[in-house]
């Protein structure tokens, strides 16, 4: 039936749990195998297991849970887009913050990928399937700022190597609780799937992640927070979130990794920022096809600027 979960039983052989998960099931690829480990897809002994690399499951019976896939593909909508700049290859828009980068469970349409079908009449990279045509990186949903969008297969590919590289400059505006000491630093650790909310990122010890290295900097002090600039080396899923949490000085806003967010408030009202304070500034890159340097800056945003105003008062 159309929508229904598949359920895979078997028993595991030998080796790393995703390889023997894909030798029982050939069908799935490993890259698969491990996404639907991070979404409590498999069960073992009746219980959720996260590890792709354990070894210690040969023989035991396990449950697979897939969810079938949706059958239809984004569709283009007629969604305002603010573009910075644009050739046949690649595209860059600055995204708002609330607006979803591609459809996802509980997202289905709305998001950028819908816009840009629409403005690119279709033409986007195809090398990120279906729902996810052109997207090389992402910014989270109330993140705002610069992103760098794939039109053909061959951008795609380079942005890719460039990205694998760390041969892209991405640098990010963020108010901050606390003011950092030292104002400057550099951040290196590992960032993986939280053990205990696998909604959320952490960091984890030497070889449970993956690396990540942000570079920061206080750019100005306020009573009890400050506006950092943070330089990304890599490009983990909420890095500067967690790297920011990691030292003690949390974004304002930011509902999944600042506890102290409900003492903080601000301006004549004392309301609270809605949303991660947290603005994708500038992007700079060697474009993969013509070989040119490409720098691009982006304002900050109404509601953040509001919010320093606030703070300086």
């Amino acid at each position: 039936m159309e929508g229904q979960t598949i359920v895979h039983e078997g028993i595991l052989g030998p080796g790393r749990l995703d390889r023997a998960l894909s030798e029982a099931l050939p069908d799935l690829s490993r890259a698969r195998i491990q996404a639907l480990l991070v979404d409590n897809a498999l069960l073992i002994d009746g219980q959720p297991v996260h590890d792709a690399a354990s070894k210690k499951f040969e023989g035991r019976a396990f449950r697979l849970n897939v969810p079938a896939p949706r059958p239809d593909k984004a569709q283009a909508q007629d969604i305002a887009l603010d573009i910075v700049f644009e050739d046949a290859h690649l595209i860059i828009v600055n995204k708002p913050a609330g607006l979803v980068v591609h459809p996802a469970a509980g997202h289905a349409d709305g998001t950028l990928v819908n816009a840009l079908l629409h403005h690119c009449k279709g033409r986007l990279s195809g090398i990120g399937g279906v729902e996810r045509p052109g997207i090389v990186h992402r910014i989270d949903r109330d993140t705002s700022g610069l992103l760098v969008v794939a039109k053909t297969d061959k951008a795609h590919e380079g942005l890719a190597k460039l990205f694998a590289a760390h041969d892209i400059e991405r640098r990010y505006l963020a108010v901050v609780q606390g003011k950092p000491a030292p104002p400057a630093g550099k951040i290196a650790t590992q960032i993986g799937r939280s053990q205990h909310d696998r909604k959320k990122m952490a960091v984890l010890p030497d070889g449970r992640g993956k690396h990540a290295v942000t570079h920061f900097r206080t750019l100005e002090q306020f009573k009890n927070c400050a506006l950092v600039e943070c330089r990304l080396e890599t490009g983990r899923t909420h890095q500067v979130r967690v790297h920011m949490a990691h030292i003690g000085h949390p974004l304002i806003g930011d509902a999944t990794y600042n506890n102290r967010q409900k003492a903080f408030k601000f301006g004549p009202n004392q309301s609270y920022f809605v949303r991660q304070a947290l603005h994708a500034v500038s992007l700079g890159f060697i474009h993969p096809i013509t070989g040119e340097k490409l720098d691009f800056e982006s304002s900050l945003p109404g509601d953040i600027q509001e919010l320093l105003m606030s703070l300086s008062l």
